[in-house]
């Protein structure tokens, strides 16, 4: 069986989302896949509940704990990848997890780490995205999967899904339109990363 790892930091919607497709297209069986663990760098992520309610495994690891490191960011990629490596994962999601990891920790998980980033990449990379989006006067925006390389948002791309900007827009709108559309491309293309290891092991 064929181990995904979830990472989040927050509400876990992205993590909900593909677990909830893993579920009703019988990932296990069809894919010979499941969601081994979700992980969370914060305890009072709001996903974690959301995790336990549908039976996954949840694990913290808390970024804060390391704070007082030489190399804080370092040694929270070590303790985190030591922790995701036990589940021997096939593919490791990022789903909402609002940590910028070390060149090491990208390199460790090569070719099998996803990340979903809410604007039309390459356009806007970083943070505040939606509000860059409308500032900019862009008719549209979306959601972009990637795959994660030591250039922050810059992976191959995997997959897209635009939506339209309307004039009375603010951040919240875009956002939660650009969210519902998330919820359709993430799903779909780990599902596809595990049919295409299936049909090249």
């Amino acid at each position: 069986m064929k181990q995904i790892v979830i990472l989040i930091s927050g509400s876990g919607s992205n993590m909900q989302a593909i677990a909830r497709t893993a579920e009703r297209d019988r990932w296990e069986q069809t894919l010979n896949a499941r969601i081994a663990a979700v992980i969370s760098n914060r305890p009072d992520a709001k996903g974690l509940q959301r995790a336990a309610a549908m039976g996954l495994t949840t694990q913290v690891v808390d970024h804060t704990a390391f704070a007082d490191r030489a190399d804080p960011r370092t040694a929270f990629d070590d303790v985190l990848r030591q922790t995701i490596d036990a589940y021997e994962p096939s593919l490791v999601v990022l789903a909402g997890f609002m940590r910028i990891l070390t060149p090491g920790f990208v390199v460790h998980y090569e070719g099998r780490l996803l990340n979903i980033h809410p604007s039309l990449l390459p356009a806007f990379p970083g943070l505040h995205t939606h509000q860059r989006a409308i500032d900019a006067g862009c008719r549209v925006a979306g959601a972009t999967v990637h795959l994660v390389t030591t250039e922050l948002d810059h992976g191959p791309i995997l997959a897209q899904a635009a939506v339209p900007v309307l004039t009375n827009d603010t951040a919240d709108t875009l956002s939660a339109r650009v969210l519902t559309q998330e919820h359709v491309i993430y799903p779909r293309v780990v599902a596809e990363y595990f049919k295409n290891l299936n049909d090249h092991p």
